[in-house]
């Protein structure tokens, strides 16, 4: 029945039916998109369709310009294998696909296409701050989900670095005048064509839930505060990401400034950059962000963003968007914890380490950890300070944000990941990232972080993954099989700590939470891009 999408088809009991825009095939469905046709596999009982286009190749007179729609075709394409990848550095979050700007790519898993139904969507941003990672990560596989949910889950693709956040409008104008932030232009083109396709694949496209880790985070912080994202999604899940802050004109003019000159291209023929090598201007870029300590990512341009997304208040547009926000404990045992010898540190070694508070304030500090640390352990004292002055005192200031807009009826739900991995004999606790093979129902591919499959990882898995499908059904997080969860309320500061079993705590880390409100937040560095 291959190719009969457009055809009416005859039904068992001889009534003349509507074909869908689908059609059967030996290696699976073929699904009708705006675009054309693509066949996807049957795997393991799941619909799966990878490295489809949502968007043109970004290449040439494309590069640093906002994304375009994918180009239609004839024929049935084969969507059986990721697509390229955003141009990066090699290193653990790159995949091992091809690296092209040809990489405005989608993925999708379905437990049922054809059928009718209208089925919650997840689309997934990956992590790896806004300069590197992929929508290809084993972790990131959407079949567990789908069976376990009855969900369409969709990950992506979309420019970083230099390629997706290169502001050249003081040098090239109006016509560039949105360069800095085509990154985040993608996400929306993403999310459009989400909206205009996913029905086909058995998803609601009224009923759109994007969510991200770490860099995955920050993308859907900005698109809880850009104009373009607007109304194009139902509900949002920062996890380890909260993005308060993005880069001032000023910063973003600086970046493109060394970069230019490092080329050796003069700002009035700015232009040229479009025709560096990709290779090139991919290694240029890490020179010009070693040099400055920060990296290329959105921008406030006036145009998507006239503001902070969160500083000094939440984005009004969203305000009624339900949201999750939450952070891993000990954040920073991933990103600092490499380190052998971070993981003996005595008082001496700790009050060294302690480097992102004032001199002033570091014994104030050591003692309110203490208290809140029963091990006594100076390393996790460590990780904890560490974590909360960056990941968790962002996160906290974005619900209290919210909460400010919304008051009583405020949609936005508050968690930790309190529970402690064995990996390393412990030593790593609830570090950063510790939250993917729980929510992702993919503990088996997580061992990194959780260790083998065992009744805590189960435990575990049981309670996030149905937290997150719920609140991609409903808004709200709530489930059989956790703790009540009420909405985040300055007053009570309800947060749920993801441990095995999870339990609801009223403002948990009040002595941790009250030292760290004299700093302001922090806005992510390159250092902070996992």
């Amino acid at each position: 029945m291959l190719g009969l999408s457009r055809r009416v088809l005859m039904g068992a009991t001889g009534v003349l039916l509507a074909a869908p825009a689908v059609s059967w095939s030996q290696e699976g469905r073929v699904i009708e998109t705006a675009q054309g046709r693509y066949r996807g596999r049957l795997i393991d009982g799941v619909h799966v369709f990878k490295g489809m286009r949502y968007g043109a190749s970004t290449a040439g007179a494309g590069r640093f310009m906002p994304p375009r729609a994918p180009e239609t075709f004839a024929g049935v394409r084969d969507a059986f294998d990721y697509g390229d990848q955003t141009p990066q550095a090699q290193g653990g979050l790159a995949g091992p696909q091809p690296m092209s700007e040809d990489c405005l790519r989608i993925n999708i898993w379905s437990p049922a296409v054809g059928d009718g139904k209208k089925r919650p969507v997840m689309l997934w941003f990956h992590g790896g701050g806004f300069e590197s990672g992929s929508g290809a990560s084993p972790l990131y596989d959407g079949t567990n989900m789908c069976k376990r949910g009855d969900v369409v889950l969709c990950t992506i693709n979309s420019r970083l670095n230099v390629f997706g956040f290169c502001d050249l409008s003081s040098y090239l104008g109006a016509d560039f005048a949105q360069s800095g932030n085509c990154g985040y232009l993608d996400l929306v083109q993403s999310m459009k064509w989400v909206k205009q396709n996913i029905a086909a694949f058995g998803g609601d496209p009224n009923n759109i839930m994007i969510y991200g880790q770490s860099g995955g985070g920050r993308k859907v912080t900005v698109c809880f505060a850009g104009k373009e994202a607007s109304g194009l999604f139902a509900k949002g899940v920062v996890q380890s990401g909260s993005h308060l802050m993005i880069q001032t004109k000023d910063q973003a003019r600086a970046l493109t400034a060394d970069l230019l000159k490092r080329l050796d291209i003069a700002p009035a023929n700015a232009r040229a950059l479009q025709q560096v090598p990709q290779t090139r201007l991919s290694e240029v870029q890490r020179a010009v962000i070693g040099a400055a300590g920060y990296r290329f990512e959105p921008v406030m341009d006036g145009i998507a963003f006239t503001a902070h997304p969160f500083i000094p208040n939440a984005p009004a547009q969203t305000a009624k968007v339900p949201m999750m926000v939450g952070t891993a404990q000990h954040e920073l045992a991933n990103q600092m914890g490499n380190d052998p010898a971070v993981h003996q540190l005595d008082l001496a070694g700790l009050q060294a380490r302690i480097t992102m508070l004032p001199p002033e304030d570091r014994a104030e500090a050591i003692r309110v950890f203490r208290g809140s640390t029963p091990s006594g352990s100076y390393s996790e004292m460590f990780f904890k300070i560490a974590s909360w002055r960056s990941y968790i005192r962002n996160a906290t200031i974005m619900a209290e944000k919210r909460a400010a807009l919304n008051g009583a009826n405020n949609p936005t739900w508050m968690y930790q990941v309190t529970w402690r991995s064995p990996v390393e004999g412990g030593r790593r606790f609830a570090q950063h990232s510790s939250d993917l093979p729980f929510m992702f129902d993919n503990v088996a591919r997580g061992a990194r972080y959780t260790g083998p499959p065992s009744e805590a990882t189960k435990i575990m898995a049981n309670a996030m993954a149905n937290a997150w499908i719920a609140f991609a059904r409903t808004g709200n997080p709530n489930h059989s099989g956790i703790p009540r969860w009420p909405a985040y309320d300055p007053a009570t500061r309800a947060v749920m700590q993801w441990e095995s079993p999870p339990k609801l705590a009223n403002d948990p880390y009040r002595t941790e939470r009250v030292f760290m409100e004299r700093y302001q937040p922090v806005r992510a560095t390159a250092r902070d891009a996992a």
